[in-house]
């Protein structure tokens, strides 16, 4: 492993310093592929809703980096056996490279065309890019393990640990980080604890036992951003609006519309048929100049749908607490009866979260779990020490929110029937 003369470092707001030895590390960053992700947020639309929340895929890859470069560095200064020292340019690679295959607004556009970020890592990994050079040039099967590190499937599980599992390098940066740009104080956690308190055994990461109450604040805090953050109604409106317009543009493109703004690699995109290096131009600078370009079209739908996206005239809702199949069939039939469109005027939101999957014997899924190491060597799932990770562990419900377009609604809601009118106006 070859290391620079000079060490690297990145001011970051996070972490104060990333720092960077090794020049296979330093060779990746500078990548076409790497740099690329300084034009992906991290938060996909939630500077909608958080102003602060500007901050990229470039900046939370090279934290989860530095937190995994900080726990290597403990194991080897405490000289644990149970860590393979052989995988440590492995672990890091991956953990640089572990968001690589983010497209523009993230979660938004997979949902849209069924696509996963993390295939699109491994297509990356193992195609013709800068970034698989660099790899091959340590060994012609090292691109082959990164990926397999990704894919959690690689055949040593405690790297995968430290890369993804329920207490990964990946989850405390973006906790830490989208925190801070968001302006919250729920995600907040002690990682420097957390970090102190980790141990490689068996074959898999663990925590000391003494370390319990900061892995119950980091669990608390995942659990708080979900519902103050991630999941904040407003982000989910402009999510919801995105899907649309990717959902129009999609039908209209099908059905052999002429675009007054059409650019590549859109269309590949539409026919599902990119290669990666069409995928690679996808970013949200180009997709916002294409919805900026489409407030124009002459299709109503998509004109409209990207102009409340690129000018904040996001959907309103309201909130219930259940919904049936017989209701929500009324409000479609009501909407259409008024003149509203229910497939792109109407959208039905539930989210739900698993803050922590709690020890289930015989699951087989102990992979899953954060286990803890008491003073005799014995290890035990965090749920059966813990009342509080008990407590918000198994899946979390939200109250249902139905979203409308406020305008249209306020024009038309005195002709909605008595049931569906109740509904909104609430």
């Amino acid at each position: 492993m070859h290391t620079l003369n000079e060490e690297k470092v990145f001011k970051d707001p996070v972490h104060n310093y990333i720092h960077v030895q090794h020049s296979t590390i330093w060779r990746l960053i500078n990548t076409a592929e790497f740099q690329r992700l300084r034009r992906i947020r991290q938060l996909g639309t939630s500077y909608l809703t958080f102003h602060g929340a500007e901050h990229s895929r470039f900046s939370h890859s090279l934290g989860v980096y530095e937190i995994t470069r900080r726990i290597i560095s403990q194991f080897e200064r405490s000289g644990y056996a149970d860590w393979p020292n052989s995988e440590k340019l492995l672990t890091l690679c991956a953990a640089l490279l572990h968001d690589l295959g983010h497209g523009p607004f993230s979660h938004s556009i997979e949902e849209a065309f069924r696509m996963d970020h993390e295939d699109w890592t491994r297509r990356i990994i193992l195609g013709d890019t800068e970034v698989n050079a660099i790899l091959t040039e340590v060994a012609e099967d090292f691109p082959a393990k990164v990926a397999s590190v990704i894919a959690k499937d690689y055949e040593h599980p405690i790297v995968v640990n430290l890369v993804s599992s329920p207490l990964d390098a990946d989850r405390m940066d973006y906790l830490l980080r989208d925190a801070y740009y968001t302006g919250v104080n729920y995600g907040t956690i002690d990682i420097d604890r957390i970090l102190r308190m980790l141990r490689p055994y068996q074959g898999r990461i663990v925590v000391k036992e003494s370390g319990m109450h900061a892995v119950e604040d980091y669990l608390m805090s995942r659990y708080q951003m979900y519902w103050q953050v991630y999941f904040h109604p407003v982000t989910r409106s402009s999510e919801i609006i995105l899907r649309q317009i990717f959902r129009r543009a999609k039908e209209l493109y099908r059905d052999n519309y002429v675009f007054g703004f059409m650019i590549e690699p859109l269309p590949g995109l539409f026919e599902d048929r990119l290669t990666v290096q069409d995928y690679l131009k996808l970013d949200e600078a180009l997709i916002q100049t294409v919805f900026s370009q489409w407030t124009n079209e002459k299709d109503a739908v998509l004109s409209e749908l990207c102009s409340r996206f690129m000018h904040r005239r996001l959907y309103k809702y309201v909130e219930v607490e259940s919904v049936d199949l017989e209701m929500i069939e009324e409000i479609r039939r009501d909407f259409e009866r008024v003149g509203l469109n229910p497939e792109y005027d109407l959208e039905i939101d539930f989210p739900t979260d698993l803050p922590y999957d709690v020890f289930r014997p015989g699951d087989g899924s102990s992979q899953k779990q954060i286990l803890l190491l008491d003073r005799d060597e014995r290890l035990r799932e965090i749920s059966e020490v813990s009342d509080i990770v008990r407590s918000i562990s198994g899946i979390h419900r939200g109250k249902y929110h139905l979203y409308y377009p406020g305008a249209k609604m306020k024009d038309v809601i005195s002709s909605l029937s008595d049931p569906v009118s109740r509904i909104f106006k609430r």
